[in-house]
């Protein structure tokens, strides 16, 4: 087959932004504490009455225009995200009932924060097979509604949003525009990273995960541009997981990606999950950081310590 490509994404947050400041009159801490430690500005929050399928209808019904398409050219949706409450219908249904998409494929994935670059693979390995022609990849959290808000070390992490990509087989000649996942896990160190619980609430094992980000992810990441036979140096843009800017800084450093524009949407949308990818990458695009076909390394990692990455051209 001849590879798949992102034809356009799209992303949306809630209009309700939380700053250090407020949560400062929420528990025992600063904004400077919060810059300093994570680099988090900023926050959106999601209210009672938008649930997950609604942030993530919102940002796949931007890419569906972006990309000139309606709702009956996509056959296959795929939803991201860690944070759906109900087990059935599952998100991706309850997407495309809000979008009226006709008779789609759809499946959600629960990979946490690495969950919108394995749903893209899976999207792309879809699409190469000719079990689809055209599918809705989308990642949207809402972290909000597990979080304990009296707890100093994650309520100043997390933020509500979703990110989304429009994915369609390339055309005869044309160059594969996602390529190859490199992906994985440290099962046994699940722990390091959860959502568990009655009522469910995220907590972390925040060393452990910032050990195992820095000294272990920039060799995978490395890896993952090999596989796209791209050398860092050339990669237009890197868009990380967006989990605390002193992850994202020293890793995207270590990958010797010495030209690429860093995304760092963490500092006015905090850890927004499995949308984080999606969400900066679309920001990229709209504000003109990247241009048409630009390489750009994907990456993300988290939850049960697992990571996906791949390069990919810029819509």
């Amino acid at each position: 087959m001849n590879g798949s490509r992102i034809a356009a994404v799209g992303h949306y947050q809630p209009a309700k932004v939380l700053t250090n400041e407020d949560l400062a009159g929420m528990v025992d801490t600063s904004d400077e504490w919060i810059r300093s430690r994570v680099g988090i500005d900023t926050r959106h929050i999601a209210g009672p009455d938008e649930p997950v399928d609604e942030l993530a209808a919102h940002a796949a019904a931007k890419a569906l225009a972006a990309a000139g398409l309606t709702p009956a050219d996509i056959d296959l949706v795929l939803v991201a995200t860690s944070t759906a409450i109900d087990r059935s219908p599952n998100m991706a249904a309850r997407v495309a009932a809000r979008l009226g998409i006709p008779g789609p494929a759809a499946m959600d994935v629960n990979v946490v924060c690495a969950g919108f670059t394995h749903a893209l693979a899976t999207a792309d390995h879809t699409v190469r097979a000719g079990a689809a022609t055209r599918a809705l990849v989308i990642g949207a959290d809402k972290m909000s509604e597990v979080t304990d808000w009296t707890d100093r070390t994650t309520c100043v992490l997390v933020g509500d949003g979703a990110g989304a990509a429009v994915v369609e087989a390339c055309g005869p000649g044309e160059e594969a525009g996602i390529g190859p996942v490199l992906w994985g896990s440290v099962p046994e160190m699940g722990h390091a990273v959860r959502i568990e619980g009655t009522p469910p609430r995220f907590a972390q094992e925040g060393q452990s995960v910032y050990r195992w980000a820095t000294t272990q992810l920039p060799t995978i990441a490395r890896r993952a541009c090999e596989k796209a036979g791209i050398a860092p140096a050339d990669l237009a843009a890197v868009v990380l997981h967006q989990a605390n800017l002193r992850i994202i800084e020293p890793l995207a450093q270590k990958i010797g990606a010495v030209n690429a524009v860093v995304a760092r949407d963490v500092t006015e949308s905090g850890n927004t999950s499995a949308a984080s990818i999606p969400l900066a990458l679309s920001k990229l695009v709209e504000r003109g950081s990247v241009s048409d076909g630009d390489p750009v390394l994907l990456f993300g990692f988290g939850g049960n310590l697992s990571y996906a990455g791949q390069v990919v051209r810029c819509p």
